[in-house]
């Protein structure tokens, strides 16, 4: 699977279409299963979590293994799902953001995508610095370190 790398800004629209950054692209093409693209609130920050249709049904899975009619299972099934929006590019690499995902994450005119790995983020441009300070910041004074980094490798 592609990474998504790089903190990208572009322009949203009054429509709310915005264009996905050309690097993104290549890992989001339409599969077999249909929309390529999961958007959803972040559970942790005020903004938009873009996820892979394959990557968002592998979060997923662990969901069967609870009792469907527990309260475990629909605490999590609700939190990931109830305001999740499938969306597919557009020819010219356009997405609409939904209203409901406009207002979670506060944006307006202008929008920051921030590669995390297997998924991006969509943040206000300012509530976006400052998360990448903050979390460069945590990361440095806590001397993080990815588990199993070769020779003592920093983060």
């Amino acid at each position: 699977m592609s990474a998504f790398l790089g903190t990208h800004t572009n322009k949203l629209d009054a429509k709310g279409r915005v264009s996905i950054p050309a690097a993104y692209r290549a890992a989001l093409r339409p599969t077999a299963e249909g929309s390529p693209l999961v958007l959803r609130p972040s559970h942790k920050n005020p903004c938009i979590e873009g996820w892979p249709a394959a990557a968002f049904q592998a979060l997923a899975a662990p969901l069967n293994e609870l009792d469907m009619f527990g309260d475990d299972h629909d605490d999590l099934a609700a939190a990931l799902y109830s305001n999740a929006h499938h969306s597919e590019p557009d020819k010219e690499g356009r997405i609409v953001l939904p209203a409901d995902l406009i207002d979670c994450a506060n944006l307006s005119d202008s929008v920051v995508f921030i590669g995390m790995g297997k998924i991006f983020h969509i943040w206000e441009p300012a509530a976006g610095e400052k998360f990448l300070a903050e979390a460069r910041e945590r990361a440095r004074a806590g001397r993080l370190t990815l588990p199993g980094a070769a020779n003592g490798a920093r983060a």
